[in-house]
């Protein structure tokens, strides 16, 4: 571990680590963020939806509005920051290489969403995942990066070979919940029979509708797990 710690830090002076939030190069050396931009980032604070995670506006409410008005194929599942705070961070992330970013995320989550994540006692993280031509081409799945990261800070086996993405689907952004739901039939495929886990948690980026982790757990409820859940890195707000 001594000599890990090395290797990063003598990585870090050749190659700085960027900042998550700025993406300058990190102030102090060594941190993940830098001081001046931790302020910056907001949180996913309470009351938030029983069901999704997302925060309520209506402190009277139990659920989101969507929530409230659509069944979702997975039990629960919780969020670390609101989207708004981080929408170009995450961006980057996803398509401009900053992989680097998976360690400031992957702490954030396990130290706030740590205690919540283990009292729902995961076989694994299930991270969701890219076409294998979309990971070609960024180098890396985002979702399996930061799943790594909280695993291995939590002490969670990460399972990345239990489901794949077999069609290159539509960016979501621009589509309507009912064109999600469709851009997503048939997305997912389990890859062995003999699946034994009973518990898993979902791992993703950005959760807007629900639609990708629908489809996941619809595909992985075939497959005979009982209990799925999800964390997610950002989500917008609830009504």
């Amino acid at each position: 571990m001594k000599n890990f710690s090395f290797f990063r830090m003598l990585l870090d002076f050749i190659y700085p680590r960027r900042c998550p939030v700025c993406d300058k190069a990190v102030k102090p050396f060594g941190s993940l963020i830098c001081e001046e931009c931790v302020p910056k980032i907001e949180y996913v604070k309470a009351p938030y939806c029983q069901k999704c995670g997302k925060e309520l506006k209506d402190k009277r409410a139990v659920f989101c509005h969507d929530c409230a008005h659509r069944e979702h194929s997975y039990d629960r599942g919780m969020a670390l920051f609101a989207y708004r705070s981080v929408s170009d961070s995450i961006y980057r992330f996803k398509y401009r290489g900053r992989q680097e970013y998976a360690a400031y995320y992957g702490e954030r989550m396990a130290r706030i969403l740590g205690k919540r994540i283990l009292a729902l006692h995961p076989d694994a993280l299930v991270p969701v995942p890219i076409h294998a031509a979309k990971k070609r081409q960024r180098g890396y799945d985002q979702a399996e990066a930061l799943a790594n990261e909280v695993g291995r800070l939590l002490h969670i086996p990460v399972e990345t070979k239990l489901i794949k993405r077999v069609r290159k689907t539509k960016p979501m952004k621009d589509l309507s919940a009912q064109e999600r739901q469709n851009n997503l039939k048939r997305a997912f495929k389990i890859c062995y029979n003999d699946v034994k886990l009973d518990t898993i948690i979902i791992i993703d980026d950005i959760y807007t509708t629900g639609s990708t982790v629908d489809a996941m757990a619809q595909e992985l409820r075939r497959a005979g797990i009982q209990n799925i859940y999800f964390a997610a890195l950002a989500i917008g707000n609830g009504m």
